[in-house]
């Protein structure tokens, strides 16, 4: 009888005294770029798995969670939007979600490593779809950062689809950051941007709000709940200089959801207003 093939597991390292476990079925892609390590490999639950520096950034089985929640409560609320920039988010998720409204008018993604999307249109095409390929889209290889600080365009909605504030994302959680993404929004314009894990990342919550509230007049969050971002409901952060864009009506809202024709598997008009009702630790966290 043949011996039993042991399994082999990947070990998200990216806190110190907690680990999240995903058995590799299949290892498809890795190569370490000039700026990161990157992995796609296969789980049986999850799919496909895209790893950057050993930390999980997106699976084809829960992707659409993180995708909508990113792009559609800050393009819904706004109402408006014509204009949209993506820093980062090689894998073309948020980008497949932004280009189904078909009010936006262009869309101008700033990724750093080139060989990110790449590797996903190759080994998880379903994320992006045709996003990469749509006449409105703008792909620019370059530093978000850089773009920002230089740009003379003007955006409606700014979605930072980034890593964790360490190695090449650190400088996307940055006071100065904060204030060139300000710089190159409309009037009335919107932020969104990934924000950790509370539960177990909870220095991130003040940290940002504090850097964001030195150039906007509202800097907040809402939430999310991803299977595969361990720890619990993940927070995303929210920045404008616009209040209202915080607490639109729901009769609003429904009505720009039929409005723009979504179908949509975790976003709602009703999960938009609730996910800024943020959990008490959480409210707590904000306040500090």
């Amino acid at each position: 009888m043949a011996a039993k093939r042991k399994k082999v597991w990947f070990d998200e390292r990216l806190y110190d005294d907690v680990r999240q476990g995903m058995s590799v079925d299949r290892v498809l892609f890795r190569e370490r770029t000039q700026h990161q390590d990157l992995i796609v490999f296969e789980n049986r639950t999850y799919g496909r798995i895209l790893a950057l520096d050993g930390i999980v950034q997106v699976t084809e089985r829960d992707e659409y969670v993180y995708h909508e929640m990113m792009t559609h409560v800050p393009i819904l609320a706004h109402g408006r939007a014509r204009r949209v920039l993506i820093v980062g988010g090689g894998d073309g998720g948020i980008l497949r979600e932004v280009l189904r409204h078909r009010s936006v008018e262009r869309v101008t993604m700033v990724e750093i490593d080139r060989a990110v999307v790449d590797m996903c249109l190759k080994w998880m095409p379903s994320v992006a779809g045709r996003a990469f390929a749509d006449r409105r889209t703008e792909l620019i290889i370059d530093d978000g950062a850089k773009l920002v600080a230089q740009t003379k365009q003007r955006y409606d909605v700014i979605i930072v689809d980034s890593t964790d504030p360490i190695g090449p994302g650190e400088v996307l959680f940055t006071e100065k950051f904060y204030r060139d993404c300000r710089r190159c929004l409309a009037p009335g314009g919107v932020l969104v941007n990934q924000n950790g894990v509370p539960f177990l990342q909870p220095d991130e919550i003040p940290m940002t709000r504090r850097r964001r509230a030195k150039s906007f007049k509202v800097a907040s969050f809402y939430m999310a709940a991803i299977p595969s971002y361990y720890g619990g409901l993940m927070a995303l952060g929210w920045a404008s200089d616009n209040a209202t864009l915080a607490d639109v009506p729901l009769a609003i809202l429904r009505r720009r959801f039929a409005a723009a024709r979504l179908k949509t598997r975790y976003y709602s008009p009703e999960i938009h207003r609730g996910c800024f009702a943020l959990p008490a630790f959480v409210a707590e966290l904000a306040r500090r």
